[in-house]
């Protein structure tokens, strides 16, 4: 299966609740062949409106961090979240819905084989990383993961909500992303 089909497929996807509430499936977006891949939580009222992860508030942070520490925009990586429609209110993904996208999830990095996984904030560490530590504990580091290795950092929306120090913090944990794909010899 290539990604577009497995998107199509996701496009008509009913195995959760969330399903019944969205206004369109939130997928991913970004270059196939990336060689890097960012994983967030869910999508929120303007990705549901846009069906593109990372465009309101949180996304201008990450596009602004993506451009200053690794020199790239999002046509230069992949970006998806671990549920594919959004929960309503912005609530957290219960563990059904995750469960429901997971399959999702799995294909897009088995597809698009990127050297660095960038996990933003705990449902996406906890999930990739099969853990139930939390970011703080988990960021910092990074992990192997398959072919690459996992670089845990915050989501943007924490680092939007407690300001500089989280925003520091995130700056290192993206230096190392960076290190790991000139490590990979892909940058």
């Amino acid at each position: 299966m290539t990604l577009a089909e497995l998107e199509r497929e996701a496009l008509d996807c009913t195995r959760c609740p969330l399903a019944a509430g969205r206004t369109q499936v939130v997928f991913g977006v970004g270059d196939p062949a990336a060689r890097i891949m960012f994983i967030g939580e869910g999508p929120g009222r303007e990705e549901d409106l846009r069906g593109e992860p990372f465009v309101g508030r949180s996304g201008q942070l990450l596009d602004r961090l993506m451009a200053e520490e690794l020199g790239m925009d999002r046509t230069s990586c992949y970006i998806a979240n671990v549920v594919k429609c959004r929960p309503p209110g912005n609530r957290d993904p219960k563990p059904e819905e995750i469960e429901a996208c997971r399959p999702y999830l799995e294909s897009q990095v088995d597809l698009i084989a990127p050297a660095v996984v960038v996990t933003l904030g705990n449902f996406a560490t906890r999930l990739m990383l099969d853990t139930t530590e939390g970011i703080k504990r988990l960021r910092g580091r990074s992990y192997p993961f398959r072919t690459g290795v996992i670089v845990p950092t915050y989501h943007p929306s924490a680092a939007l909500r407690s300001g500089g120090q989280v925003v520091a913090e995130m700056r290192a944990d993206l230096i190392r992303a960076k290190q790991a794909l000139m490590a990979a010899g892909l940058r």
